[in-house]
């Protein structure tokens, strides 16, 4: 993702500055070539010949110099990214300002290239109103912000303003500058959400899948370049990101008819709904009233349409299953793996906690039809979705 990309690391006076160690390690590791200037505080926190080697190259810290003086302009021009970590109070307010009187500065307001800054400081410092006017006047210049974690700071204190971690800082410069686009001309098919089985016209079978799981496959799909149609179920979450066209149906008919109608187009689908397995037999015209004592409700199997599309499954296809499952986990999703023509079954276990229904967490482990079984520890759905297609294009791509 970072090869060969040029990273400018500009450091500024804060605690979190040890972390721009980490920061430029990742980066060179991943490919990337990094020059590295600094404010003269920062030097406080890390010192230039730590920085150097790391680098491979000399590290800026002083504005009046012969070096820095015809560097400041080149920097900003050369690099692909300006990424300012830490971001301090007092240089962020500078940059709103529009002052120049180091290094870090004289490159910024130069530099042609994207600028991405990762903010550092105590939690009153960062709820402050002026830091909030600060923080809006940088990205109406176009600057991109990374938020804060929550976490212990450096006065004692616990809560916002810690700077975000060196994984996460390297992950949102590839979602948010360098994402591949390694699905671009593929097209993609998702279901996500529940289906609602109606009994009347106020009653209906239905199940607690938010959805959000599918929408964050969908949006990733379609960050790396794929065509995608989404199928969504009667949920209440939605998604805006561009190359996503949504397709919202009620039952379980309305999304085997949708999905059996866009599959023989698709390279991939990801099965991520949770269909309800039978609906009522007969669909009361009236409300049905509260008169007997016992009600006998008549169901009828629903059409499998994971299976349905394993079935037609051409080569070169794609197709993604999920299994949520509360007992013998693992076997339920080696057969079902088997059973539908799938090429990988995404299991969630109902026993493990942040897993399943509503959260915003996931923890899965994904079955491949050649027999690999790889676990993943409890992550948000966006990381998990990333996973996912990762997976995907791995098995698309072989």
């Amino acid at each position: 993702m970072f090869q060969g990309k040029k990273i400018l690391l500009a450091i500024t006076g804060s605690i979190a500055a040890y972390k721009s160690i980490l920061i430029i390690r990742l980066l060179i590791k991943a490919g990337a070539e990094v020059r590295v200037v600094l404010t003269p505080s920062a030097k406080d926190f890390v010192t230039p010949l730590t920085l150097s080697t790391l680098s491979k190259h000399p590290v800026i810290s002083e504005l009046f110099t012969e070096e820095a003086w015809s560097n400041h302009v080149m920097l900003g021009r050369w690099a692909d990214v300006m990424l300012i970590a830490p971001l301090s109070c007092n240089t962020l307010a500078k940059m709103a300002t529009g002052q120049c009187d180091n290094i870090v500065l004289a490159t910024y307001l130069s530099a042609t290239c994207p600028v991405v800054v990762a903010p550092a400081m105590d939690e009153d410092m960062w709820h402050h109103p002026t830091t909030r006017e600060n923080l809006a006047r940088l990205e109406s210049f176009g600057n991109k912000v990374i938020p804060v974690d929550k976490g212990e700071l450096a006065s004692g204190l616990h809560g916002d303003g810690r700077m975000a971690e060196p994984e996460a800082i390297l992950q949102y410069l590839q979602d948010h500058l360098f994402q591949r686009q390694d699905l671009e001309g593929q097209r993609a098919l998702v279901t996500a959400g529940p289906t609602y089985e109606p009994l009347d016209p106020v009653r209906f079978i239905g199940n607690h899948s938010s959805g959000k799981m599918g929408i964050a496959i969908a949006e990733e799909l379609a960050r790396r370049g794929a065509e995608v149609h989404l199928v969504l179920g009667p949920s209440s979450y939605t998604t805006t990101a561009k190359g996503i066209h949504i397709q919202r149906v009620q039952t379980a008919e309305e999304m085997y008819q949708a999905c059996t109608m866009y599959w023989p187009s698709a390279s991939l689908a990801v099965m991520s709904a949770a269909v309800a397995d039978y609906s009522p037999t007969s669909l009361s015209q009236e409300k049905i009233k509260k008169t007997e004592d016992n009600f006998t409700l008549e169901l009828s199997k629903t059409k499998d349409i994971l299976a349905s599309l394993g079935a037609s499954k051409h080569n070169g296809q794609v197709l993604v299953g999920f299994a949520l499952e509360n007992r013998n986990e693992k076997a339920y999703a080696q057969s079902k793996l088997q059973k539908k023509n799938a090429d990988m079954i995404v299991l969630n276990s109902l026993n493990d906690n942040g897993a399943g229904f509503g959260f915003d967490t996931n923890k899965v482990t994904i079955f491949e039809k050649d027999g690999n079984e790889i676990p993943y520890e409890r992550k948000p759905k966006k990381e998990v979705a990333r996973d996912i297609v990762d997976r995907i294009v791995k098995m698309l791509y072989a």
